[in-house]
């Protein structure tokens, strides 16, 4: 048997490991926390719980526990004793880094332990290029992946398999997870991005929201409180304020204007919407699913949008604006009755 074991500040709670006498290497015992007797609290050197095994020889005695104890419990860590006594080897090794083996009994150890492995994720991080300013703020998982010269600035979540590339600035309170963003990304604050793709150069944010399954492409924009959902979006296409894009494909350098909304949901099924390159938008209209926007095609203010548009048409689906002079003078006055 071969067990690791670590030396912490405080060895309060772990099983402690008993040596040999006159053996660096060799163990007697693993003592329980609650099975010390008086003395035995001084060594420092604690159980691990991480052990290797002549597995036959494990086989072979692992009938002999007992739960002889005070707790009335078996515990693995007798099988040193009874290895020992059965004249079986049972040696030592200690880990270099005791912050590695260590385990957790309570909650506060537990976000202990969290602290210590993201501190040396950022100082990885860091040390391979990326400026993390106040990365004890971060919660960045350790299988991130981070190119060099990207600024991440404080209160930043990067979660998963989240992959950034070179040169990006994340700016603060945005949440990334399982995301892959290309080289010179710029995400403003408070962005939400999950299982997302975004291209080189894009620009996103701040408030954005990039629900699973968006493709942004090469310098796109994705602007402030903007919600996309299976969205792909072309190179240099823009959305830049207040717009939901739901299953909608998004054509190169096409223009979004604020408010548009693609309505995929028709109480029953998702339906798509597909935009043509270099269209324009007008803002605040919808575009009912399923629907298709040409080519060049152009979407006048406020419309309401049912059929497809053929491309460079202009399309307007709007009530025709009736202005009745002095009206409103006259109901102040009282001259219109109720209506």
């Amino acid at each position: 048997m071969t067990i690791l074991t670590a030396v912490p500040e405080d060895a309060f709670g772990y099983g402690r490991i008993v040596r040999r006498v006159g053996s660096e290497s060799e163990v007697e015992a693993i003592v329980e926390q609650k099975s010390l007797a008086p003395g035995q609290d001084a060594p420092g050197e604690i159980n691990s719980g991480i052990y290797a095994f002549r597995a036959a020889t494990l086989l072979l005695h692992l009938n002999e526990l007992t739960a002889g104890n005070n707790q009335g419990e078996y515990y693995l860590t007798d099988m040193a004793r009874l290895l020992v006594e059965a004249g079986e080897r049972v040696v030592a090794i200690e880990a270099s880094d005791p912050g590695e083996v260590l385990g957790a009994n309570t909650i506060p150890e537990l976000v202990a332990l969290d602290a210590t492995l993201r501190a040396e994720t950022a100082k990885r991080l860091m040390l391979a290029g990326v400026t993390i300013f106040r990365p004890d703020t971060c919660f960045i998982d350790a299988d991130v992946e981070i190119g060099p010269d990207t600024v991440i600035e404080p209160y930043v979540q990067l979660r998963g398999k989240t992959r950034i590339g070179v040169d990006c600035l994340i700016r603060s309170s945005t949440v990334i997870e399982n995301a892959t963003l290309g080289d010179g990304v710029l995400v403003r604050q408070s962005c939400v991005i999950t299982d997302s793709i975004v291209g080189n150069g894009a620009k996103l944010g701040p408030f954005a929201h990039l629900r699973p399954g968006s493709e942004i492409g090469e310098e796109a924009h994705i602007g402030n409180f903007v919600e996309t959902k299976k969205a792909r979006l072309g190179k240099g296409a823009k959305a830049n304020h207040l717009s939901y894009l739901g299953d909608t494909e998004v054509g190169a350098g096409t223009n979004i204007g604020a408010g548009v909304i693609t309505c995929n949901f028709d109480g029953v099924n998702k339906h798509p919407t597909v935009i043509g390159e270099n269209a324009f938008v007008g803002s605040d209209s919808t575009l009912v699913a399923p629907i298709q926007i040409g080519d060049g095609a152009y979407i006048g203010a406020g419309s309401c949008i049912t059929k497809n548009v053929p491309s460079d048409a202009l399309a307007v689906g709007r009530g025709r604006q009736v202005t009745k002079e002095g009206w409103a003078a006259a109901k102040r006055k009282g001259r219109l009755g109720n209506c």
